[in-house]
């Protein structure tokens, strides 16, 4: 068996590699966002029995690329970047290192609330142009205001703890979340979305995309939130429909939002939230800290040896179990 294991993006973190090289695996790397040609190139060029995905889709045509591919292994949590079916079909297991990167993702998050609320960056700009706007400025207090997510997974509960630390009211909308998670965290619990959307202040996005999800920030949800409310998403960006975002805050509806992900990443040079002064920006680095980067790599590196090796993956850990199973024939006499 080929001991090579394709890595779609940067490096990963020294402790990461360590792990490979110790159980005698070799990285190899594609490069960042590369091309459908390129990384089916990389793919059948490396002989890849594994890959961590970090950035670009992998597909299809690109697991057909590897032929002796076994096993793909997300370096985080949403793996809506690779095609769950066309994996199962092909007998792929595909895994995800789920909470590794719930601190740093959330710590985001409660930063991006701030940046918006408090209107940081709007602030800091019109001062380094020579504007001192305190005569007639107004803020507005996050103690006792509503935060509302969407969903209840680890990125969404630690983020809860962070902003009831500030005096913020939680709640949240989860229907696959067990009861105990709300009451360990002090969440409220929403009975559906119409009631998130409707009693939320600040409506921070925390799902994973998928047909039902896709878009679920839209014209008709914007419009049941209170006015001057605002969305913070660290989650993946096709769950807004973006021209919908738009111009809820340019209508005033909106007081604004803070984005670390987008439909189409990196967005195009004339995307219009780029000069849209009440969205604060930032490149999905959400998960990208040196703390989170060594725990990530290190769970993706060790799930795929674990699986290659035989030895027990967790359930909740692989993506596509479902549909594998479905795909299984079932054995018996």
């Amino acid at each position: 068996m080929s001991k090579s294991i394709l890595v779609t993006g940067p490096e990963l973190h020294q402790t990461a590699v360590e792990i490979a090289e110790a159980a005698g695996y070799v990285l190899h790397y594609a490069p960042p966002y590369a091309s459908a040609g390129d990384l089916q190139d990389a793919l059948r060029g490396s002989g890849a029995v594994a890959v961590v995905s970090r950035m670009g889709r992998l597909d299809a045509a690109a697991m057909d690329a590897a032929s002796g591919l076994r096993v793909i292994s997300k370096h985080g949590a949403g793996v809506d970047n690779i095609d769950l079916a066309a994996a199962a079909a092909r007998g792929i297991p595909v895994l995800a290192a789920t909470g590794a990167n719930a601190v740093s993702v959330a710590e985001h998050t409660i930063a991006l609330v701030l940046a918006t609320v408090k209107r940081l960056l709007p602030l800091d700009a019109s001062l380094r142009a020579g504007r001192w706007e305190k005569p007639g400025f107004a803020g507005r207090e996050l103690a006792g205001m509503r935060l509302g997510l969407l969903g209840m997974g680890a990125i969404a509960q630690a983020a809860a703890q962070m902003a009831r630390g500030l005096g913020l009211e939680v709640q949240a909308h989860d229907p696959f979340a067990a009861d105990v998670v709300f009451t360990r965290t002090g969440v409220r619990r929403c009975p559906d979305l119409p009631d998130l959307f409707r009693t939320s202040d600040i409506l921070s996005l925390h799902c994973p995309l998928t047909d039902a999800t896709r878009a679920v920030v839209n014209a008709q949800s914007l419009a049941q939130m209170p006015a001057q409310s605002y969305i913070v998403n660290t989650a993946r960006g096709g769950l807004i429909d973006e021209p919908a975002l738009l111009e809820a805050i340019r209508s005033g509806h909106l007081a604004g939002a803070g984005l670390d992900t987008f439909a189409v990443e990196p967005p195009a040079a004339d995307h219009p939230f780029l000069t849209e002064p009440r969205i604060v920006l930032t490149p999905h680095i959400g998960g990208v800290t040196r703390e989170a980067n060594a725990r990530v790599g290190q769970e993706a590196l060790r799930g795929i040896i674990d699986m290659l090796e035989g030895r027990h993956v967790p359930e909740h850990r692989i993506m596509n179990r479902q549909l594998l199973a479905e795909l299984t024939p079932a054995t018996g006499e």
